[in-house]
């Protein structure tokens, strides 16, 4: 039996995705949140630092350094160096500080819709300008909008926020799209801040390609975000990591962190990391085939016994978008009726900007039973409405 099968009562520990609703019948699927118990290499490195009783002033040293790097060749074939790597408490904070060290006020930032969505809290709470360029939707495959994109750079846009592996539509960009992508990028001087967040969760048949490593023009202008939150459900620790190879960027970025007053990661968070990237590898690989067989289950369920519903294929992540339109029905109704007559809580296509529509996003970072009553649960609410409709 796989270790990801086992069932985890995450209520009452203060979880935002189990314990933010008051009724514990529900299944919370939304927040992109795994129920799988994280590594015993990290459980155990961290129960050794607990149980030294003292938890002072820490710096995060090489050895974390030399992991993170470690990481980035061996699982993504990108060569860095250490002085190029930055922390922070989270992709969220780190995406701030960027827009607040590469751009002014008012400044067009762009972002390729539908996406993650503190990409457009960031860009706007610091009144900076969105940029909406919406994947385009072909034969059941999103791809970049290029020829819009050319547009938009040449009206003035200062940076490009990338989702690379896409959330929520869980695309893993190829090779070509993101050299294109990249081309554009250095035609109109246009830097590049990517979320790498989840490309360490790349399904058979698909490779992450870390944009900055595709040529030495585009690592000067890219800053990466990287961790091991979703990959290992570390997303508590707060625990992150910024890979700028150019020295005047990263003395931007650094700049601003000093300004907000970070200073490193907390103790916890750095031992986690190290842990991870060094001694958690054949966890991950255990992980990546349960959420790939996940993934597959959700798919063909949904495709096959809710033919109001049409699931995408994701090439990785532990989300699944799903593409609700033929209910005729609002954000409000439709999650109204999953709440009511299904018990699920998902999040609804709407939040995600424009291209989400009439779509849902389910998170399938949980053991099968749990995905099995949640895709039961799925069924019986469009049943109730279709029986309702008839």
């Amino acid at each position: 039996m796989s270790r990801f099968n086992t069932v985890i009562n995450r209520h009452g520990s203060n979880s935002v995705k189990w314990d933010t609703h008051n009724d514990q019948d529900m299944l919370p699927l939304w927040i992109a949140d795994m129920d799988f118990q994280a590594p015993e290499e990290i459980k155990q490195v961290l129960q050794d630092r607990l149980n030294h009783n003292v938890y002072g002033y820490t710096y995060s040293t090489d050895s974390t350094l030399d992991a993170i790097r470690y990481w980035m060749g061996h699982q993504h074939q990108w060569s860095i160096e250490n002085e190029w790597i930055l922390f922070s408490a989270g992709i969220v904070p780190a995406l701030s500080t960027a827009i607040q060290a590469f751009t002014n006020e008012g400044d067009k930032v762009l972002v390729q819709t539908p996406v993650y969505t503190p990409f457009f809290e960031m860009i706007t709470s610091n009144k900076r300008t969105v940029v909406n360029n919406p994947l385009l939707l072909r034969d059941g495959t999103y791809h970049m909008d290029f020829d819009q994109l050319e547009q938009q750079f040449q009206q003035g846009v200062k940076l490009l926020v990338l989702c690379s592996p896409h959330n929520p539509i869980a695309r893993v960009w190829s090779k070509e799209e993101l050299t294109l992508l990249g081309q554009l990028c250095e035609a109109y001087d246009v830097l590049i801040v990517s979320d790498e967040i989840h490309s360490d969760i790349i399904f058979s048949g698909h490779t992450h390609f870390p944009i900055a490593s595709l040529s030495d023009e585009l690592s000067n202008r890219t800053i990466t975000f990287i961790a091991p939150s979703k990959t290992f459900g570390l997303a508590g620790l707060q625990a992150s990591a910024v890979i700028i190879k150019n020295e005047t960027l990263r003395q931007q970025f650094t700049a601003v962190q000093h300004r907000q007053g970070f200073r490193s990661l907390n103790i916890f968070a750095a031992l986690a990391i190290e842990t991870a990237y060094t001694k958690c590898e054949e966890w991950l690989h255990e992980l990546l085939g349960y959420l790939e067989e996940n993934a597959k289950y959700a798919y063909e369920y949904i495709n096959n016994k809710i033919p109001e519903l049409t699931a995408h294929n994701p090439d990785g992540t532990f989300l699944l978008w799903v593409d609700c339109s033929k209910l005729n029905l609002s954000s409000e109704e439709r999650l109204q009726l999953l709440r009511e007559k299904g018990k699920i809580i998902v999040e609804p296509g709407e939040k995600f900007g424009q291209g989400g529509e009439g779509f849902i996003r389910i998170n399938i970072g949980c053991p099968r039973q749990t995905l099995e009553l949640a895709l039961e649960r799925l069924q019986y609410a469009v049943e109730c409405l279709t029986t309702n409709k008839a």
